[in-house]
């Protein structure tokens, strides 16, 4: 699968780089982000049976790549030249002495004192709260920085009323769902948040509303101001022995478990990334998906809302829980599909509900889940204590009063510093970086999560003149983001990987091949874990995929021993088949017949007759019907769906 090594090979521990010194003061490095959608989609004309390929298939694609490459470099050299305007213009310490010279900070929605002080220590502090779209886009062209909580929609036309002034956004809380991140980047505004401070409140307010619906507090708290007395009617559940399931095992779910377990309750917890010594710490059991539902007398949600988690609680999902399990919400609305648990609640599946987040907030007053007698609800209370709000506001006015100095800080979600050469010439690999990534998670199974990931860039530079913090960053990005809150970007990387307890270590092996090229290949190497796709762990017993660039588009060219040859665009179906002919045409007639594109199709063989792995990428999900049809293929010996 990978070529041989000619000279040496190098080996990089973790987290470490070689740094190139940087000053505020000059124009050496800029202040850059990653193109959130660096993966523009393109229509594929040709079907492709074999990992070879004459150059003429490719010519229609080689120009769209150039154009897009073209473009990639436009915008790149667009935030570069803004950044270097404002460079000039950044402020310091020794800037602050006049209103003059010191930057304007909008406040647009209620912020602690302590936050405020510090705000007012170093800048003009505009405190205007429930402004319009209409009077923000008015307000924002004379501002340095702006402070928003969940109310305030920080949209396109927002940050680009600004005309450039607009240096950073600063979110007080966790998520980020009401700043548009991709424009921020185009106009060069760095966005910031504060993550930490509301943990304990959040954590507590979870664990109220366990024992409320247990006990059925609000309940009977409503039949009494009726003037009834229902002693018989609320007969609670006992919390003592029961299973709590807690999904999400980061800060906040950690807090839960932890406090669960001072009640008396069996906890346990599904997380990719939880680190098991911390888990066995607290009496916790890391356990898969599957597990999780099916065992859990309690579930409590701490999950990110990302495209993988977006409804995952659904008909399905409600269908292979216990009955009369109870499900408390404090962490995102859309992960649970509203009128899914509606019915789960009317059948009597889910016995009750304890909500503070909805897809829609405030939701609609008929709602029929806010409705429902056996569901307590409250209005995103989950970091309302005055002890927290005071810490989100001093952690997010320190983070944008850093940022105004020029400085980066962990919290930072999409600003790494990054010089222009280096991104320039890396452009086409980040892209790769980031699908690798997003393949080899996809590719683990069980509930234990990746500990250990080993990076291999094959390349004929000496090591020393390869640059791969941003190479490594995407493919952290990749392994982390689809089922994390986490932004990650070269200057958060290292850091959320450490958090996780995530190690990447890089390997660079000389090649004998151009060098020209920054990059020949990429592999990425996932130890000590299962894989959902047997034929994806390589001799050594890690899961292994392997890429490469070709015309500017990137390409999956192996997957554990196997050689595949396809293009990392849609979707991807990897399947192992005895090598034999009509495999390929029931395939290809299985996802034809349910109007699923194929946009490219390679098979790799290790002995003619013997195994073969066909890769097919796909525009579109295709329906459970389809895949199982697939599966049913007698050739066919396992297969899997893969989003990039």
């Amino acid at each position: 699968m990978a070529n041989s090594c000619s000279a040496k090979s190098i080996f990089s521990p973790s987290f470490t780089s070689k740094s190139q010194p940087t000053s505020r003061s000059s124009n050496s490095s800029q202040l850059l982000s990653f193109l959130h959608s660096t993966n523009p989609t393109r229509p594929i004309a040709t079907f492709k049976l074999s990992s070879s390929s004459s150059s003429s298939q490719y010519n229609c694609d080689q120009k769209q790549s150039l154009s897009r490459r073209r473009l990639a470099a436009n915008v790149i050299s667009s935030a570069l030249k803004t950044a270097e305007s404002r460079e000039t213009k950044s402020f310091t310490e020794d800037d602050v002495g006049s209103d003059q010279t010191r930057p304007t900070i909008l406040v647009s929605e209620k912020l602690g004192e302590a936050g405020l002080q510090l705000l007012r220590s170093f800048g003009n502090v505009d405190c205007s709260y429930d402004l319009s779209p209409e009077q923000l886009c008015e307000k924002i062209s004379s501002c340095d920085a702006l402070i928003v909580r969940s109310g305030t929609k920080v949209t396109r036309q927002v940050l680009e009323a600004a005309k450039g002034r607009l240096k950073v956004v600063g979110r007080a809380g966790v998520g980020i769902d009401n700043v548009d991140l991709q424009a921020a980047t185009e106009v060069g505004c760095l966005v910031v948040n504060a993550p930490t401070a509301n943990t304990v409140a959040a954590a507590e307010h979870g664990i109220a509303l366990i024992a409320a619906m247990a006990r059925n507090v609000a309940q009977a708290d409503a039949s009494m101001k009726a003037g009834k007395w229902q002693r018989n009617k609320y007969v609670g559940v006992s919390m003592v022995g029961k299973t709590l399931a807690v999904m999400g095992f980061g800060k906040v779910g950690s807090e839960v478990a932890r406090r669960a377990k001072g009640l008396g309750m069996n906890v346990i917890a599904h997380d990719p990334y939880a680190p098991a010594d911390r888990a066995r710490a607290i009496g916790v059991e890391l356990v898969s998906f599957d597990q999780v539902i099916s065992t859990a007398d309690f579930i409590s949600l701490h999950m990110p809302l990302t495209p993988t988690t977006n409804k995952i609680f659904n008909d399905e999902t409600f269908g292979r829980m216990k009955n009369g399990v109870r499900i408390v919400n404090v962490a995102r609305g859309g992960v649970i599909d509203e009128e899914a648990l509606v019915r789960a609640l009317d059948s009597g599946k889910v016995a009750q509900a304890a909500l503070d987040v909805f897809t829609q907030e405030p939701p609609p007053t008929d709602s029929k889940l806010v409705q429902h007698e056996n569901v307590i609800v409250t209005p995103h209370l989950g970091a309302s204590t005055k002890e927290a709000q005071e810490g989100v506001a001093i952690e997010i006015a320190e983070a944008v009063v850093g940022a105004l100095k020029g400085e980066l800080s962990a919290t930072a979600v999409n600003a790494p510093m990054v010089p222009q050469e280096v991104l320039t010439e890396l452009a086409p690999y980040v892209v790769l970086a980031e699908k690798l990534g997003r393949l080899a998670v996809q590719l683990v199974a069980g509930g234990s999560g990746i500990k250990s990931v080993k990076v291999v860039y094959r390349s004929a530079r000496d090591p020393d003149d390869l640059d791969t913090r941003l190479l490594r960053a995407m493919i952290t990005k990749g392994i982390i983001e689809p089922i994390s809150d986490s932004y990650i970007n070269l200057v958060n990387a290292d850091f959320t990987a450490k958090e996780k307890g995530l190690r990447i270590s890089e390997e660079r092996v000389v090649i004998d091949t151009s060098p020209d090229m920054p990059v020949h290949s990429i592999q990425v190497l996932v130890s000590n874990v299962d894989s959902k796709f047997a034929s994806a762990i390589s001799e050594n017993g890690e899961i292994s995929v392997e890429g490469r660039v070709k015309y500017g588009v990137p390409h999956l060219t192996g997957v554990g021993s196997f050689e595949v040859d396809v293009s990392l665009e849609g979707n991807l179906i990897l399947c192992r088949q005895i090598d034999q002919p009509g495999v390929i045409g029931k395939v290809g007639n299985i996802l034809g017949e349910a109007n699923t594109n194929v946009s490219f199709m390679s098979v790799g063989r290790t002995v003619r007759r013997n195994k073969a792995i066909m890769a097919i990428g796909v525009d579109e999900e295709p329906e459970k019907e389809t895949l199982r049809k697939i599966g049913t293929v007698p050739a066919i010996e396992e297969f899997v769906f893969l989003k990039l």
